[in-house]
């Protein structure tokens, strides 16, 4: 575009022809701006009479009054001259004109709103000798009027807050003196913890004492501004909310809920050996959310307090004895009693194994190549290593058997093989007769005894995994522990 000479500015006419002059660019932007509003309030000025229309009323509307016969039946000037009465006394409905015509009210004119317009409709129907109403009012859509209303009414308001505002201030003031009461009582003086079993229910002790007091505090500030009937809906609201929050966060409430009875319940302490849920390991911690197992290898294991609650808890540490179990088998021509009592003798002579209960033993069942010997013993788990106690006791039951001359034998298996096929797969020798042919192996000799290392040792109790769990407890990131050493447990 070539540039535009100096010259005055050209002002368009809407709807003239456009000049040949060059307008500049800034000029030509704001010339299209006045444009589009001249067409947007053409626009609007086409349809405000039609959106004043769409809210009329125009529908007869029936009262319940009796329609009288004639001579009974009030007169219509007498109607007409009650209404205008009533309606030069209310704000509103100065721009309202009334007919009467044999009991039927005909409303013309302009209102403030739609509920100004139901207001008129249901204060006719009261008068007497009023039969049927035809309101033909209009909504007033002037701007001017309808903006001059409402800051009426934000006036009024205003107006209101200011006359009761010492009020309002007394009553925030009682609100606030109450809940502050309550927050001193529930966290300043400790007595929930005389009260609570443990640390966590004196902290939902103290918890639901602080709503308590803030719901006290909220009822007596109501009733001062004389607004009891606001708390009803205020609590209804805050249930409905809670239930909806209940069921979002379900899993989490259960868990919660779960970790109370727990702690009240505590069927377990820390360092207990347990299994819960088919996950086996020392307790480390019960938090608010989960049960904290220290596995033997080690590892952490969280477990909801959910499942904990409901599943199956096996407490291997609560009683000190535990019983082990195992199995040794011997040849089926042996000598059964023989055998049991050369292996209880062995067992009873152990340091660790308890003589009360005593050890046991019998025949569980008879195998494919031998007989199997079933044997148990006691032993104290705070002296002793369970595991090791019974891995030494296997020990000491096999080595007596074989000493005195019990067999152990290995499983055997009977082969039968068709003679046509060992024929054609075995070459046919001359084999040497007599005893140098396939003389039959000779058992070992006996080996010396090798001292137990160590590390078998069952006297050498493993405090791996406690060290670990409590280690875990002490954590500082970890959360509090519901168990507590001193609460009886269940």
């Amino acid at each position: 575009m070539p540039d535009c000479p100096a010259r005055p500015p050209v002002i368009a006419v809407l709807g003239a022809r456009p000049t040949m002059a060059c307008i500049p660019c800034p000029q030509r932007a704001l010339q299209m701006l006045l444009h589009g509003l001249v067409v947007a309030t053409l626009v609007i000025s086409l349809l405000m009479p039609v959106l004043a229309t769409a809210q009329t009323s125009s529908e007869p509307v029936q009262t319940d009054s009796a329609i009288q016969l004639d001579g009974k039946a009030a007169p219509d000037s007498q109607i007409r001259r009650r209404i205008v009465e009533l309606l030069g006394e209310i704000d509103g409905f100065d721009k309202v004109g009334v007919s009467v015509s044999n009991g039927v009210v005909t409303l013309a004119g302009e209102v403030l709103d739609n509920a100004r317009q139901t207001q008129l409709t249901t204060m006719i129907e009261r008068i007497d000798g009023v039969v049927a109403i035809e309101n033909q009012t209009l909504v007033n859509g002037r701007l001017d009027e309808r903006l001059d209303s409402a800051f009426s009414r934000l006036k009024e308001r205003t107006r209101n807050i200011i006359a009761n505002a010492p009020i309002f201030f007394v009553a925030m003031l009682v609100f606030v003196m109450i809940s502050a009461f309550g927050w001193l009582v529930t966290t300043r003086l400790r007595i929930w913890q005389r009260l609570a079993p443990n640390s966590f229910i004196a902290e939902v002790y103290s918890a639901v004492a602080r709503i308590a007091f803030i719901i006290l505090g909220l009822v007596v500030a109501l009733d001062i501004l004389n607004a009891t009937a606001l708390l009803g809906a205020v609590l209804g609201a805050a249930g409905v909310a809670g239930l909806a929050v209940g069921f979002a966060v379900r899993d989490t409430v259960e868990n919660f809920i779960a970790s109370i009875l727990l702690s009240l319940r505590q069927p377990f302490r820390p360092n207990d050996f347990v299994e819960i849920a088919g996950d086996m390991g020392t307790v480390a911690r019960l938090t608010s959310r989960a049960t904290i197992l220290i596995s033997p290898e080690g590892n952490h294991i969280r477990i909801p307090n959910a499942t904990v609650f409901k599943g199956r808890i096996v407490n291997y540490t609560r009683d000190a004895n535990r019983r082990f179990e195992f199995e040794l088998g011997v040849d089926a021509d042996a000598d059964l009693a023989a055998a049991l009592s050369t292996a209880v003798d062995a067992l009873q002579s152990l340091p660790f194994v308890l003589r009360d209960p005593s050890v046991g033993a019998w025949v569980k069942e008879v195998g494919d190549s031998n007989v199997i010997l079933t044997f148990t013993g006691w032993v104290d788990q705070t002296r002793s290593s369970f595991l090791k106690a019974r891995g030494e006791a296997i020990r000491t039951a096999k080595t007596a058997l074989e000493s005195n001359g019990f067999g152990l034998p290995e499983p055997i298996y009977r082969l039968r093989v068709d003679a046509n096929a060992a024929a054609s797969l075995l070459p046919i020798t001359d084999q040497p007769r007599g005893d140098a042919a396939d003389p039959s192996p000779q058992p070992a000799p006996a080996a010396a005894e090798t001292p137990l290392p160590a590390a078998a040792d069952p006297a050498r109790v493993e405090d791996a995994n406690e060290e670990a769990a409590t280690r875990e407890r002490n954590a500082p990131d970890g959360g509090g522990d519901l168990l507590s050493e001193g609460q009886k447990a269940e």
